[in-house]
């Protein structure tokens, strides 16, 4: 396997390339369920420096880090940080270069995971930049559609705040390496930005745009949900009016597939309806199990650690 120095966007990533982490979570998914004890990481320190507000990744990386043996750095909040002081990130990822063996780091500001690699002697992870990119979040995202669908030949329908959601844009780039019929499903103001639409239909991916779920709803195999943030509504009855027409309930999907599978990258508000918890289609906390063992395979790549598995 190739080694892969830092995780910075999907966008450039192969077929082959995706499919070797994918392949090593699978390896490591007893260690994350809790099955086997692994030394893998001993001596090794993950930094946590997260500028934004963070649950499932922070959590899922320093669950990974720990269940592989490793230890972890939490820079805390910003306020309690050196930034406070006025340091530039450039200084602080060279300083925590000095402490650790790896960092993850979510910002901001688009771009800020690749200025940070090009300043920093240990491997960056990309937790998220502004509206860029997501990558370890796209790759739990794959590794779900694998084990609790299909990746080849998969027709998915990703829904709600597609124009500033990284985590549907580097989920994009993704899906076209497996040749999918993407479906974008929004309001028009928060369609997925033109040129990636562009950039899909030059890759020869068939995309499809609507704004309404029961356009798609009885052909898709995976439905991709994410929040629309009530912020980029100034008026609450807009919000209130698209919010609930991009809802999914046990009624929605009454003429969808048997096997369904339902996706969110958490967190939700009102756009899955609880009822659907309970039933088969809800693939969405099963999706935040799977971000520990693809984030232990992260590490793993990016710390050399293969050959220990």
């Amino acid at each position: 396997m190739r080694p892969m120095h830092h995780i910075i966007s999907t966008k450039e990533y192969t077929r082959e390339m995706l499919d070797e982490i994918l392949d090593l979570a699978e390896k490591l998914e007893p260690i994350a369920g809790k099955k086997i004890k692994s030394e893998i990481m001993d001596g090794k320190i993950l930094a946590l420096l997260f500028f934004e507000p963070s649950t499932r990744t922070r959590m899922s990386f320093e669950a990974a880090m720990l269940r592989l043996g490793g230890k972890t750095l939490n820079m805390g909040s910003v306020e309690a940080s050196s930034i406070a002081k006025g340091e530039t990130l450039s200084d602080t990822i060279r300083v925590i270069s000095q402490y650790a063996d790896a960092v993850i780091l979510r910002h901001p500001r688009e771009g800020a995971a690749l200025m940070a690699s090009e300043c920093s002697s240990i491997p960056v992870i990309n937790g998220g930049d502004g509206a860029g990119h997501h990558p370890t979040q796209t790759l739990l995202d794959l590794y779900t559609i694998r084990r609790e669908s299909r990746l080849d030949n998969l027709s998915i329908a990703l829904v709600g705040d597609l124009k500033y959601g990284r985590t549907i844009h580097s989920l994009c780039y993704a899906l076209s390496r497996y040749n999918a019929k993407i479906n974008l499903v929004s309001p028009p103001e928060l369609r997925l930005p033109d040129r990636i639409v562009e950039d899909l239909r030059m890759r020869d991916i068939d995309v499809n745009i609507t704004n309404n779920i029961e356009d798609v709803i009885e052909d898709i195999d995976v439905l991709y949900m994410t929040r629309i943030q009530r912020e980029r509504f100034p008026d609450p009855a807009e919000f209130n009016s698209i919010s609930d027409s991009l809802r999914v309930t046990c009624d929605l999907i009454q003429n969808a597939k048997p096997n369904l599978k339902i996706m969110h990258p958490l967190p939700r508000v009102n756009e899955i309806a609880p009822e659907l918890d309970a039933t088969p289609h809800a693939a969405y906390f099963k999706q935040a199990f799977y971000g520990v063992p693809v984030r232990m395979a992260i590490l793993c790549k990016v710390l050399g650690m293969e050959d220990k598995i």
